[in-house]
């Protein structure tokens, strides 16, 4: 006659064949992680682009203020000198050959072409647009726009920050400031 032990029950084998949860938190970690960091990485790069793209407008409405009281034009700046200019208010992490500043100037707000510029590329990547640089005379009104390819990394969810061929995101600052009465 067969004895079973009343801890193991009659058939320990049968047992073996129920389910395992050990590991399935692990699994169930895997399944949930990809999507989790994605969305951790996604929000992460948007919190950049709106800190640094609000640097690149704080930048922008100081150097402006130079056009505004008329020391860059009296002082004889010319578009590069303004472009650095930009340059030395923006954070670090901005490159400043990478910094496209256009400024137009005209007599009254109505005439000012307010329109947004298509920023056009060359088939090697490079930026086709020529740039404008009228800082305008005494009481003239001026709009300044500075604009910057961004760099986008690690967008997992299709590039949905990039707005500019080569995965960039195009920053912009933009100023309309009318000029004081200098001489």
């Amino acid at each position: 006659m067969l004895r079973f032990s009343h801890k193991r029950g009659p058939l320990p084998w049968l047992r073996r064949l129920g389910p395992d949860v050990r590991g399935a938190t692990a699994v169930e970690f895997a399944l949930v992680s990809v999507p989790l960091f994605a969305i951790v990485l996604c929000a992460l790069q948007t919190a950049l682009i709106f800190f640094f793209e609000q640097s690149l407008q704080t930048a922008t409405t100081l150097a402006s203020r130079q056009l505004m009281v008329g020391s860059a034009q009296t002082s004889g700046l010319t578009a590069d000198g303004f472009k650095s200019a930009v340059c030395a208010k923006v954070p670090g992490v901005f490159s400043c050959s990478g910094l496209m500043v256009d400024v137009q100037s005209a007599k009254t707000y109505g005439a000012l072409n307010v329109a947004p510029i298509t920023i056009t590329y060359n088939p090697d990547g490079s930026v086709a647009n020529g740039f404008s640089y009228a800082p305008g005379a005494a009481g003239d009104v001026v709009i300044v726009r500075v604009y910057y390819n961004w760099p986008v990394f690690g967008d997992i969810l299709g590039n949905a920050l990039a707005n500019q061929p080569g995965g960039n995101h195009l920053m912009a600052g933009v100023a309309v400031i009318k000029n004081e009465p200098f001489s």
